[in-house]
């Protein structure tokens, strides 16, 4: 039998991926934090001892690394090329049925804004790009001048995005808006400033972030539409 030439062997990874319990860790990992194995195992629905055989598979996949501090171990996504992988698979993936108020509400706030690994998504993510687009700030993959002194008046770090090895400042597929967030270097500096300056917070849903009176007057002065504040979860 004659094989066929490939260009990288996908199976591995995909079956650890495929698994529903590694597949409910890698997703709850996708807020870009680093959790303990219980946390996990709770997220998962399964016991410490099942969860953490599952993580010793996702380790020696590559797909999480893990962080010790004293005695505890956290884990967290090995990079951001996992977060895209699991994005992408979110987009052509069924979206599971609500059965709940409670679970109403959490789509609901994640579809209005939460973290994409390491960048803002939902719907606010969208609003930000299409503002960007709108007062001509990002062009394609790039930002204009205008947007470098934009972002910059804000504290994010453009020259830093710029070196880093990631793309800066690419078009990210929204997998519940079906439309474009900002993605890469720029998106993941961007967000950070957000998070410093007191205008995100996290929710308490799971990788849902909620934007404060702080943030909604910032970016009200930001860019002269105030649709993007209307994009986002105040509760």
């Amino acid at each position: 039998m004659e094989y066929i030439a490939r260009d990288a062997d996908i199976a591995p990874v995909a079956a650890l991926i495929a698994d529903p319990t590694r597949a409910a860790i890698l997703t709850a990992l996708l807020d870009g934090r680093a959790l303990a194995a219980g946390e996990l195992a709770r997220v998962a629905g399964v016991s410490a001892a099942t969860a953490s055989a599952h993580l010793a598979r996702l380790l020696d996949g590559r797909l999480v690394d893990v962080v010790r501090q004293g005695r505890h171990r956290y884990y967290r996504l090995a990079g951001h090329e996992v977060a895209e992988v699991l994005e992408v698979l979110a987009r052509i993936s069924a979206r599971p049925p609500v059965r709940s108020l409670r679970q109403s509400r959490q789509a609901r706030l994640l579809e209005e804004a939460r973290t994409c690994y390491d960048h803002l998504a939902g719907r606010a993510g969208v609003g930000l790009l299409d503002r960007l687009r709108e007062g001509g700030y990002h062009v394609g993959d790039e930002l204009t001048g205008e947007g470098e002194r934009l972002l910059a008046g804000i504290g994010v770090d453009v020259a830093g995005a710029r070196r880093s090895r990631r793309r800066f400042a690419p078009e990210c597929l929204d997998w519940t808006e079906r439309r474009a967030h900002l993605g890469g270097a720029l998106g993941a500096a961007v967000t950070q400033v957000l998070f410093e300056r007191g205008w995100l917070r996290r929710g308490t849903v799971p990788r849902a972030v909620i934007l404060t009176d702080a943030g909604r007057e910032g970016l009200a002065e930001l860019f002269t539409s105030k649709e993007l504040t209307s994009l986002m979860p105040v509760t």
